[in-house]
């Protein structure tokens, strides 16, 4: 059976489900955990993502995310890429960690369909029994979930790309003090109304089709009006060349490129480079490695894509010194708040 395509836009919500392979865990520890928020925090720093909700259970993970770009697959590439490979250097093992392909349906982000997808997210752990309302025990409890970890805390203790301010004004709730309380009190009067092993999945209509639209197995949770937009752009997709030398192929690097190319030539310009400097500057030049650094933090483009724009000899030189910059960034002057990374100072 074919894959289904992806529907990529400006403004997209998906619900992002991936597994371990073979059902296996995909956090062995809470430093895996750590581990992973620390590369969702950078993915959504290279594609300007917001994570409206998230959980992280033993052997899957859920994200209710927006991409302000159509980029889901490149970011989503290089999310499960770059955790996978953390991971192995961690355990010392090789080898894939994530499933075939993670399940991301297509969503949408206002209303009822927003608000259940949120709560759906929310209370995983309330249905996998790893928290239990009948003794007590609030979601707030269960440390690995947007809840604990983002919504509930004071804005300036949340990850800059977490939406908490759509996930509380949608249920009419203030970011402050009392009304984060009551928000986490709403989720678990929910927690504790309902069954278990159903709690938060929202009642399915007998009158839909759950392979089209279903929150966790169709391919869209939305209205009818919603599904037939997707479908249209669907179609749209479906009517370009999927080839790999194709118009759809560039079409898809665009944004990841486009934005390099001008973050590079910003780069110059503060660290005072021509490009004759550039190509004179040795493979581990500060200045040269401090823009290579921007430029993977906020981009989807490859280390052979830096190294070759960026004279840095080789996609092994550039991943190695960004690494030794991420480590020991040079002392930098105030003003540079733009770059903070660039240093005229540095060679």
């Amino acid at each position: 059976m074919p894959r289904s395509i992806r529907i990529e836009y400006p403004g997209a919500f998906y619900h992002v489900m991936a597994r371990g392979n073979r059902r296996e865990s995909i956090f062995v520890d809470a430093a895996d955990r750590r581990c992973f928020m620390q590369t969702l925090g950078e993915a959504c720093g290279r594609t300007g993502w917001r994570v409206h909700a998230w959980v992280l259970m033993g052997n899957h993970h859920h994200l209710l995310m927006e991409t302000s770009e159509g980029n889901l697959v490149a970011g989503m590439q290089w999310l499960q890429n770059t955790n996978t490979r953390r991971f192995n250097v961690r355990h010392g093992l090789w080898g894939r960690l994530f499933g075939h392909r993670y399940k991301a349906v297509l969503a949408d982000g206002e209303g009822y369909y927003y608000e259940t997808l949120i709560d759906y997210v929310h209370l995983n752990p309330v249905r996998a029994g790893l928290v239990n309302p009948g003794n007590g025990e609030s979601v707030l409890d269960y440390p690995w979930s947007s809840v604990g970890g983002g919504h509930a805390l004071p804005a300036r203790r949340r990850p800059r790309w977490l939406a908490s301010d759509s996930a509380l004004s949608a249920f009419d709730y203030s970011d402050t003090t009392n009304g984060r309380r009551r928000w986490v009190q709403r989720l678990d009067d929910r927690a504790r109304g309902e069954v278990r092993e159903q709690c938060g999945v929202p009642v399915r209509d007998p009158d839909r089709d759950g392979r089209l639209s279903d929150l966790r197995r169709g391919w869209n949770w939305g209205s009818q009006e919603f599904a037939e937009r997707m479908l249209k752009l669907g179609g749209k997709v479906l009517r370009k060349n999927r080839h790999r030398s194709g118009q759809a192929s560039r079409e898809k690097r665009a944004h990841g490129e486009e934005e390099a190319r001008r973050l590079v030539q910003e780069g110059k310009l503060e660290a005072g480079l021509s490009d004759q400097d550039l190509s004179g500057l040795m493979g581990s030049g500060a200045r040269k490695v401090a823009i290579a650094r921007v430029v993977w933090e906020q981009t989807t483009v490859t280390m052979a894509w830096l190294a070759a724009h960026l004279h840095l000899r080789s996609p092994a030189n550039a991943s190695q010194q960004i690494r030794r910059q991420r480590l020991n960034p040079p002392v930098l002057p105030k003003s540079l708040q733009r770059w903070p990374h660039l240093s005229r100072n540095v060679a």
